[in-house]
């Protein structure tokens, strides 16, 4: 894979949302833009997000979700991702949730193919925070190990409004540098809709990977719905 393929393919997917309430569930999106751990995939377009899901008894779940991309190749524009785990309670106040994810990539150029796995591991703790770990043996399609460690919070506001901040590091073997994300915003339920607004950035190291426009810090709006 050469340099600018691999930074190409670093405009990666959103991980899907679990499906682990028993029985159907769905989400649908529409965000100012698509961002993934800091990275812009979309080009500073609208993107339209959707995803589906089935959980079992027992905390088994299987799903898929899909967006619009643009990688700036001339081709690649929908990303499908496909993804089966287990969800349930480990103590009173904790949840555990371990799933496998596969990015899927539709009208790649010739001779490219971006798809790979991820293993991801959630847990969360008293209603507020999530803990997050990643790994892929192949991140980005190119052979090399890369562990992701994400922080998240929410805490609820005065007038119905929540607070969000989250930080994540990504490690890549290879040649790349290791990066740090960051984002912090406010989200607000208005009947069926979740509108939220937050601030997305990341450090120097995620410009010298994907490139200043892609890892430029952006202000990201998304209404999303859900069943």
């Amino acid at each position: 894979m050469t340099r600018n393929t691999l930074l190409a393919a670093a405009l990666l997917a959103a991980l899907p949302t679990a499906a682990a309430a028993e029985g159907f569930n769905w989400n649908a999106t529409l965000a100012s833009d698509y961002l993934f751990r800091g990275i812009d995939q979309n080009d500073d377009q609208v993107a339209f997000q959707a995803g589906a899901g089935y959980g079992f008894e027992g905390g088994l779940y299987v799903g898929a979700w899909g967006s619009n991309v643009d990688f700036g190749d001339g081709s690649t524009d929908t990303e499908i991702d496909t993804f089966i785990g287990w969800a349930g309670d480990v103590g009173e106040t904790t949840t555990l949730d371990v799933q496998l994810v596969r990015y899927n990539y539709l009208n790649e150029p010739q001779g490219v193919d971006y798809a790979y796995n991820e293993l991801i591991g959630k847990l969360g703790v008293a209603e507020n925070y999530t803990f997050t770990l990643g790994y892929t043996n192949d991140y980005l399609n190119a052979g090399n190990d890369s562990f992701y460690y994400g922080a998240a919070g929410s805490w609820e506001l005065a007038t119905d409004y929540t607070f969000n901040a989250g930080v994540g590091y990504t490690t890549i073997g290879g040649p790349a540098k290791n990066y740090l994300d960051y984002s912090v915003g406010v989200s607000r339920a208005f009947g069926p809709a979740t509108v939220a607004l937050s601030y997305v950035g990341t450090d120097g190291n995620a410009e010298d990977n994907f490139g200043a426009d892609n890892s430029e810090d952006k202000v990201l709006l998304t209404i999303g719905f859900g069943g």
